[in-house]
């Protein structure tokens, strides 16, 4: 057995109105799955139980309802968040994001980095997991010390930094604790309880879990929901179709294909440390062992993206999502201050066939992403709301943990007046960089 562990109100009939976008149609987005003889049996039963909407309280909602196998695991409508429940009519707090490439994920640690290491590998020194008294070389406080600066290529924080862990604030280490805390959220797929949920499974496959882990699994709560939990995870992490590495940057990488000249520039501008400086948190090189990049570094930032009004939940103007403090993670690291307004770097492998982006899903476009990074501090009224004539940056945050924001690695720290980081055909450029991360590739006929 293995054990888990003052914004614009939007009323929830326009939330549930809102228009689904379908899956991006170009034959570039679709990955093709392996059949089932290609995966374990535990794996096979993960697969069913991925598409199956009868674990759900309300019988019609299923893992793949959020998480598209025709979208690249990730939602293929364009709702800020997404819909569960009893009834289907309970709105989540968060973007959903794409279940693909995270089996490299690492447990969450909060301690200090390795500046030797290669770039995307180095491994936490735990000061202290899950946070409890988490304390810098000279024994301060995490929460007074500055975020440390990024260059792109390098991993030179100077003081503990949260890392790894899955969901948008890293409360789950592994893909079976996530998928367990899905199963029981009553906005997501509401099981009622465990003896519910134990019910179902042993209704649906008793007789094929029995199978593989033994009589006993029928009669045991608990192990037959942890079983269920670890077929599952073993799904996402033997399926090729959650980790195809079929991008025409993969084939680029192999030496098979060559990056248009836009999408060569584009490439150039997110590795430079003066410009995009994109690749500081989305590492794009091969790790020092060979492996493809994950486009991320698994760390946490507040990056202070406006407050999103068309989030059910943002109706009350009290209502704050803090990320690494809250409201979904409860523990040590949430009671930190420091920590307050931090969100994981996601991978940016498919990014361009997402409807949404941020935690939040405030933006709907790639277009609009670049146009954040580039104009957010040399053009502040250009992103956030104006309220009696005075523009309300960071109006998300509340202004005790607006200090954790990041104001000085490029392309943020710029002035007002002194231009945006990025012109719009420097923009133009990395989205079509960052178009060449969606799997599905098939390199021109000659």
């Amino acid at each position: 057995m293995r054990s888990a562990q003052g914004a614009a109100s939007i009323t929830l009939a326009a939330f549930l109105s809102a228009t689904p976008v379908g899956a991006a149609s170009d034959a570039g987005s679709k990955t093709t799955a392996p059949g089932d003889a290609d995966l374990s049996a535990v794996a096979t039963i993960g697969k069913a139980l991925f598409s199956d909407p009868k674990l759900s309280a309300s019988g019609q909602m299923s893992c793949a309802s959020c998480h598209d196998p025709g979208n690249h695991f990730a939602p293929s409508n364009a709702r800020p968040v997404q819909l569960g429940g009893a009834y289907l009519d309970q709105p989540g707090l968060r973007a959903v994001p794409s279940l693909t490439y995270k089996r490299q994920t690492p447990p969450f640690t909060f301690g200090m980095l390795d500046p030797t290491s290669e770039a995307g590998e180095a491994a936490p020194q735990v000061v202290a997991q899950q946070g409890a008294g988490a304390k810098g070389a000279a024994g301060a406080s995490a929460s007074t010390q500055p975020a440390p600066q990024k260059t792109a290529g390098t991993s030179a924080a100077a003081s503990p930094v949260p890392r790894g862990g899955l969901f948008w604030d890293g409360r789950a280490d592994t893909l079976q604790e996530q998928a367990l805390a899905v199963l029981f959220t009553h906005f997501e797929m509401a099981e009622p309880d465990r003896a519910t949920l134990a019910a179902t499974l042993r209704a649906r496959y008793g007789d094929r879990l029995a199978q593989l882990f033994g009589e006993a699994v029928r009669d045991d709560d608990k192990m037959l929901i942890d079983e269920a939990a670890f077929a599952l995870s073993r799904y996402q992490t033997e399926a090729v179709e959650f980790h195809p590495y079929t991008s025409k940057y993969d084939a680029f990488l192999a030496g098979e294909t060559q990056l248009s000249p836009a999408e060569a520039r584009g490439r150039a501008l997110f590795d430079d440390p003066k410009k995009g400086n994109c690749a500081a948190c989305h590492l794009d090189t091969r790790s020092a062992d060979g492996r493809p990049p994950q486009f991320t570094d698994y760390e946490y930032e507040a990056l202070g993206v406006p407050r999103n009004p068309a989030i059910p939940a943002n109706a009350d103007p009290h209502y704050i999502d803090l990320g690494l403090c809250g409201p979904l993670r409860h523990d040590t690291i949430s009671t930190q201050p420091g920590n307050c307004g931090m969100f994981k770097t996601p991978s940016l492998r498919n990014v361009a066939t997402r409807h949404v982006f941020f935690h939040n899903g405030v933006y709907t476009s790639l277009q609009q992403v670049l146009r954040f990074y580039a104009k957010r501090d040399s053009d502040p009224r250009a992103i956030y709301p104006t309220r009696n004539g005075k523009v309300a940056r960071f109006d998300d945050l509340p202004t005790r943990y607006q200090g954790n924001i990041d104001r000085t690695d490029t392309p943020f720290g710029r002035k007002p007046g002194e231009g945006d980081a990025l012109t719009e055909a420097e923009q133009a450029d990395i989205i079509a960089f960052l178009e060449t991360l969606t799997d599905g590739y098939a390199p021109p006929e000659e």
